[in-house]
């Protein structure tokens, strides 16, 4: 890793990485195949803290250790370097199913994160589904029926960016690599002391 710590994907543990390993990492994992209707590809960084907005807004009562979840719902795809697409996902098979249940495990014992229940999951993923539907016209360029009928996706597609209004940033522009590690380190630090103010 960039901070010279050595993460074994095959047989990781929570020490192996630092957060900004992670940040960096996510920084550079790229949603949509790498592809974009921008000039730059969306990160799952950026993707990852737009989920934790949406759910923010959703849920104005939800707690510190609650948005640190969802900012790191997808962090073992930072570790790994990959973000499959959907559609691929049945054909990787259980082996890689089980390398990155392992690697989620490391990242929720890592931080302290509670397992999602039922409920809590529902809510995320509804979140998951609004960004990724708004991803999907926004950034990569799909209609909304195309969404609908090839990318199974239901939910709403939003006009506003809740990233925009948070940054005030370009609606739905990706950002650069580096913006998008600093942005998700920032939240990062702000969430964890927000949980352990003492750490």
């Amino acid at each position: 890793m960039p901070s010279g710590r050595r993460l074994d994907l095959l047989d990781p543990t929570p020490f192996d990485w630092d957060d900004a390993d992670l940040a960096l990492g996510l920084a550079r994992t790229y949603r949509w195949g790498g592809h974009s209707a921008w000039p730059l590809p969306l990160s799952v960084a950026q993707h990852s803290i737009s989920v934790m907005l949406l759910r923010r807004v959703a849920a104005p009562g939800i707690t510190p250790l609650e948005e640190l979840r969802e900012l790191l719902h997808d962090a073992e795809e930072g570790l790994l370097g990959f973000d499959a697409i959907s559609v691929i996902k049945p054909f990787l098979g259980e082996a890689f199913r089980a390398l990155t249940r392992r690697l989620e495990h490391m990242v929720f014992l890592r931080y302290g994160l509670p397992a999602w229940d039922a409920r809590a999951h529902a809510a995320h993923k509804r979140a998951d589904r609004v960004a990724a539907a708004s991803e999907a016209v926004h950034v990569a360029g799909w209609s909304r029926e195309e969404v609908r009928r090839t990318l199974k996706i239901r939910s709403e597609v939003l006009l506003e960016d809740p990233l925009a209004q948070y940054y005030g940033c370009t609606p739905w522009e990706p950002w650069p690599p580096g913006v998008a590690c600093e942005r998700f380190l920032e939240q990062l630090e702000r969430l964890k002391t927000a949980v352990s103010p003492a750490a």
